[in-house]
């Protein structure tokens, strides 16, 4: 959830499509509908025709069967539910659109104390980017100082969660 908004984030999606380009789109329930443990999400095929979906369709069928044999249910099953209950999907994009707001709120407010603190320095790439996490430009080893000295938690090539700041 990008941006919050569902029509937006589709936006290069059908941009593709609609200039007929063929392609595999995944998508991923995991972050947005908070099903981390389940791993489940959809991957879309979009084909030039009914031939190209079907021999798609085979290979993706090929792969599946290669990866896993039966997979969980449990999951997709949340998902159907969600996103076939008008009542439910609203209150879902409800909630995707306060999330998202408030991971754009976070990154204005990190890049307004970092400005303060370092006013010489660019800092808009944090605002330039979206989603959940951002790339903070910090070496290993000073990834490694905010772990061991502040308990601020991150991989080690600098990238936070920004749902975890405060």
């Amino acid at each position: 959830f990008a941006s919050g908004d569902l029509i937006t984030d589709a936006f290069a999606v059908r941009m593709f499509a609609d200039a007929g380009l063929e392609m595999l789109v995944s998508q991923s329930y995991a972050k947005n509908l908070g099903l981390y443990g389940e791993r489940v999400g959809a991957l879309h095929c979009v084909a030039k025709d009914a031939d190209n979906a079907k021999r798609a369709l085979s290979q993706l069928k090929r792969l599946a069967r290669a990866l896993y044999s039966n997979p969980p249910t449990t999951g997709a099953r949340i998902v159907a539910e969600v996103v076939g209950d008008p009542e439910l999907f609203g209150e879902w994009k409800s909630e995707m659109e306060g999330m998202a707001g408030r991971i754009k709120a976070v990154r204005a407010q990190l890049v307004g104390c970092l400005k303060e603190l370092c006013p010489e320095r660019s800092w808009d790439f944090i605002t330039d980017q979206i989603g959940m996490f951002s790339y903070t430009g910090m070496t290993q080893a000073q990834v490694e100082n905010m772990t061991n000295k502040h308990h601020v938690y991150m991989t080690k090539d600098g990238r936070i969660s920004l749902a975890g700041l405060s």
